[in-house]
């Protein structure tokens, strides 16, 4: 019993040493490639049949960013008046069953095209909303998120990336669907 105690410790220390070795090696490929560089931004986009303007109130409603993010579960704006550069939130993300509270503060604000967000909790990072009209009626909307893992964060980074681009990318998809039943809805 004891001997298999010691293995599992052995493993686990082999394993976390392992983890920490692949992490430092992959900062410093990412160094060596880009100086003190920040990950690649995981990057999403979706073409919405709504006019700018109505995509722009929705995207900027900070309080019901959970109707459109899935693991987005509750927001609350803590800076009164309207939403501008500055204003802060406190927000609960939950991701594979793990809860976060997630401060941010907008750090553009430019209706109706530019709207971005720095996250200042345990994930550190930013959150960039670029928005373009094709048309009357269709808008282009494109997010960029960097997260920043709080341990091994590249070896973390590299890990979210693939799992969080589909996540972003549902929530855009569940955004465009709300945004196109409205118009039809409530043309106008």
């Amino acid at each position: 019993m004891i001997r298999w105690m010691f293995r599992i410790v052995g493993l686990a220390t082999a394993g976390v040493g392992l983890a920490w070795a692949v992490d430092r090696w992959l900062g410093g490929r990412q160094q060596a490639d880009d100086a003190g560089s920040v990950p690649d931004p995981i990057r999403s986009s979706i073409v919405i049949g709504a006019p700018i303007e109505r995509v722009w109130v929705r995207l900027a409603d900070i309080e019901r960013q959970p109707d459109w993010m899935h693991d987005l579960k509750w927001v609350r704006v803590t800076t009164p008046g309207p939403v501008r550069v500055g204003t802060r939130a406190r927000s609960l993300v939950r991701i594979l069953g793990i809860s976060v509270e997630d401060p941010v503060e907008v750090t553009e604000f430019l209706p109706p095209h530019d709207y971005a967000v720095r996250h200042d909790g345990l994930f550190e990072g930013s959150g960039v909303f670029r928005l373009e009209a094709l048309d009357d009626d269709r808008t282009r909307l494109t997010w960029d998120e960097t997260l920043i893992p709080p341990i091994l964060p590249n070896l973390l980074g590299l890990i979210q990336a693939p799992l969080l681009g589909r996540i972003f990318q549902a929530d855009l998809e569940r955004l465009r669907e709300q945004l196109e039943i409205e118009a039809v809805t409530f043309p106008g």
